[in-house]
């Protein structure tokens, strides 16, 4: 049969609106909350990085005792998207033998009663370990993944989304009851959790800087009469939400392709 003009407009009509919904599905959405990352190109390009290690310890105080659990798992996720992008991860044990002669040689350099850090002790115990990784391994660099807690509230809206570090994420709920009272404050501050990844290279200059958020680590108390937060039992169980947020502390160091930080 004939293609008629009509039925000929009409076909490119529903192509052209097929490929238009294509894509806006595929399009980031601009969220102004993305992490303003810090990234020395140069120096970046300099050190010609492929081969790399992820410290077992926070560059920073220690994580929050819930998340450093987490953390391993974390570090994972990160190792594997770090090889998915062609690079040369050194197990992470390697790093924790030299990190605990390093102790032995010149002390613990955080303070386990506060959590401050002697950064003399750090940077001591650092340089010697670059140099025998360096020697060892040809290591280019430093890669330190911490899990840093923040406040945000769930107030954007009818949908109570809270926006942090480039993502958006809707409160969970905890316990017996399956609504939230209407008389709950929704501009209450909840705790979540975000990957902050900081690059060093071999002369222990920071050349990468930024965080991704990941999940809240508090959820709607639905025992409560008049609703409130509390610390949720299964933290960053998520995998979609991990790699959202690692993929959105490594741009742009590694591009992220739906990276929501251009409005």
């Amino acid at each position: 049969m004939p293609v008629t003009y009509s039925r000929f407009r009409t076909s490119c009509v529903l192509f052209l609106g097929s490929l238009l919904i294509a894509a806006c599905a595929t399009a980031p959405t601009y969220n102004p909350s993305t992490f303003p990352f810090e990234f020395n190109e140069e120096k970046y390009t300099a050190a010609a990085i492929k081969t790399v290690v992820i410290p077992h310890v926070n560059l920073g105080s220690p994580s929050r005792n819930y998340l450093e659990k987490e953390a391993p798992r974390i570090d994972s996720f990160v190792s594997t998207y770090l090889k998915e992008n062609g690079y040369r991860v050194i197990k992470q044990r390697e790093f924790k033998q030299l990190w605990s002669a390093g102790v032995r040689a010149y002390g613990d350099p955080v303070d386990p009663t506060t959590g401050r850090v002697n950064m003399k002790s750090f940077s001591q115990i650092m340089t010697s370990i670059r140099d025998e990784m360096v020697e060892k391994f040809d290591l280019d660099a430093f890669v330190f993944t911490d899990l840093v807690e923040l406040e945000v509230s769930f107030s954007g809206g009818l949908k109570h989304l809270a926006r942090w570090d480039g993502v958006s994420r809707k409160p969970s709920l905890q316990g017996p009851g399956a609504g939230v009272s209407v008389d709950f404050d929704w501009n209450k501050p909840a705790a979540v959790a975000s990957l902050q990844v900081s690059v060093f290279n071999t002369d222990l200059e920071r050349i990468f800087f930024s965080r991704g958020g990941i999940d809240a680590t508090e959820a709607i108390d639905t025992r409560s009469a008049s609703g409130r937060f509390t610390r949720r039992r299964n933290l960053l169980e998520n995998e979609d939400y991990i790699m959202e947020g690692v993929q959105l502390a490594f741009h742009p160091m590694i591009k992220m392709e739906a990276w929501p930080g251009n409005p």
